[in-house]
């Protein structure tokens, strides 16, 4: 009988004990799990603030050459406001002197018809000649300078309209037509044929076409007056670039 009892005892102790062992096996294993989870967690947490911290260095640096950009940009505006203010007022002056010579010619000739009229001597004639010579000089000089300030004068504006944001598309004339002279393929650029005495502005945007296909889009950067230098426009090239592909105004003017 005691033998019984204690071996139901034993048997029970054991019985206890198992149970005992799952639980604690199951509590283990919920611990190890809570604890490889918050592990996992942090190591996330940790990734993302590295991440965080690189994306706002970038953006401080990328505020920074933003900031050096705007300024630049504002240096360059006033530099073309000054210059455009100077041209403007050089143009006027000379259009003030060109009504007073042209004046002074067309006294010239009619005094000079006067005298032939009137039987003045050779010398005379010949002085009033020689004076209305050198007025007509001066006109032609005057009306050379004249087309030149105006040229500056526009490509002075086409810079301020950039610079201030009210113009960003810059026309030319429709009839403009020209080739590609030089590709250069590393640093995306061409030379056209064409250049201010033609009717090419800075940055005046041309399409490239090949056999009545669009090729692409490119931008005057430089300017000279039977030649030109112009950029690739990102994202409009569809085909290689040659010798001999033909440009046209992206923006034709209407007149």
């Amino acid at each position: 009988m005691i033998r019984i009892c204690l071996l139901i005892a034993l048997v029970a102790a054991l019985a206890v004990g198992g149970i005992n062992f799952f639980v604690v096996k199951d509590k283990l294993n919920t611990l190890v799990t809570d604890r490889n989870t918050n592990r996992d967690n942090w190591h996330s947490t940790q990734a993302a603030l590295s991440k965080t911290n690189a994306i706002l260095v970038k953006t401080e640096a990328t505020l920074k050459q933003t900031e050096q950009t705007l300024a630049d940009t504002q240096s360059e505006r006033d530099k073309a406001v000054a210059s455009l203010a100077t041209q403007t007022k050089r143009a006027n002056d000379l259009s003030d002197k060109l009504v007073k010579t042209t004046q002074e010619r067309d006294d010239a000739q009619n005094q000079l018809a006067a005298y032939k009229t009137t039987g003045f001597s050779a010398e005379q004639v010949a002085k009033l000649g020689k004076t209305l010579k050198d007025a007509q000089d001066a006109i032609d000089a005057g009306n050379q300078e004249k087309a030149v300030l105006q040229k500056a004068i526009a490509r002075l504006n086409t810079r301020l309209q950039k610079y201030e944001g009210t113009n960003t598309v810059v026309t030319m004339r429709a009839d403009l037509l020209g080739k590609i002279l030089v590709v250069d393929p590393k640093w995306e650029f061409v030379v056209l044929n064409i250049g201010e005495d033609q009717g090419v502005k800075p940055e005046g945007e041309l399409l490239v076409s090949r056999d009545g296909k669009l090729v692409a889009k490119v931008i005057v950067r430089t300017l000279d007056k039977n030649r030109s230098i112009a950029n690739l426009i990102p994202g409009w090239k569809l085909g290689e670039l040659i010798e001999g592909d033909e440009v046209s105004p992206a923006h034709p003017s209407s007149s």
